[in-house]
């Protein structure tokens, strides 16, 4: 199977790769330093030529509101456009549990709108829709120092690993497309107080954690179960 992968040299996109290479399926990774440009679309055809699956784990260099949106429409759109011209069987796209539930994000409104453009695209898809990286903890913790204190949402996360997230985009490159979201978390639900805990013990740090209603994540005020999946 012929497999174009756009994103390829991030953190999901370059263990999609390897994970499809090991298997023996001829892989395109595509990105701007290759010449796929999804921006302007140039070289988007060129790198579909053949495919039978697109996979899409491209991101936005900036998260600021108009930037992450426009990165997320003209992405899409050129996406979108290239498969249907090379006759692609299969888009895939990485998204984010919970997306359609945050609209005061900027980023979240923009994963919807990349949603969107794919699910009505008549191009037949699977969109994979996964939790917060456990690699980017840290981050998140970090984000909700507050000097002498971490303020964090009365909230719950579900790390997953991304070596699990590539899995999981690799196995739907070879499956029938769904024409659906699927929804996949880590194997634990904590709450935001016990991953700044777990995080701030493994940097050596007796930085007292504090449970604020008024913590927002990255900007973005949360429910209880804004960013887990649903029980089944």
């Amino acid at each position: 199977m012929k497999i174009s992968v756009f994103g390829a040299t991030g953190l999901i996109g370059s263990k999609v790769v390897d994970l499809l290479e090991g298997d023996g399926h001829d892989v395109v990774a595509a990105s701007r330093t290759s010449g796929a440009d999804v921006l302007t679309g140039e070289g988007l055809t060129d790198a579909l030529a053949g495919a039978d699956v697109l996979i899409d784990v491209t991101n936005s260099p900036s998260f600021d509101d108009g930037p992450v949106m426009d990165f997320f429409t003209r992405s899409s759109a050129n996406l979108v456009a290239a498969a249907t011209e090379s006759g692609v069987g299969h888009y895939i796209a990485l998204s984010i549990v919970g997306v359609d539930g945050l609209p005061k994000s900027g980023y979240m409104r923009a994963k919807v709108m990349q949603e969107k453009t794919i699910a009505e695209s008549g191009v037949p898809y699977t969109i994979v829709r996964a939790t917060q990286f456990q690699e980017f903890a840290e981050g998140i913790v970090a984000s909700l120092d507050a000097g002498d204190e971490v303020r964090v949402p009365d909230a719950l996360i579900q790390p997953i690993a991304a070596a699990d997230v590539a899995a999981e985009v690799a196995g739907a490159a070879v499956a029938e497309p769904s024409d659906s979201v699927v929804n996949i978390g880590g194997p634990e639900k904590v709450s935001f107080a016990e991953l700044a805990r777990r995080v701030l013990a493994k940097q050596g740090s007796d930085k007292p954690v504090v449970v604020d209603p008024q913590a927002t994540y990255f900007g973005t005020p949360l429910q209880q179960t804004s960013l887990v999946t649903a029980d089944n």
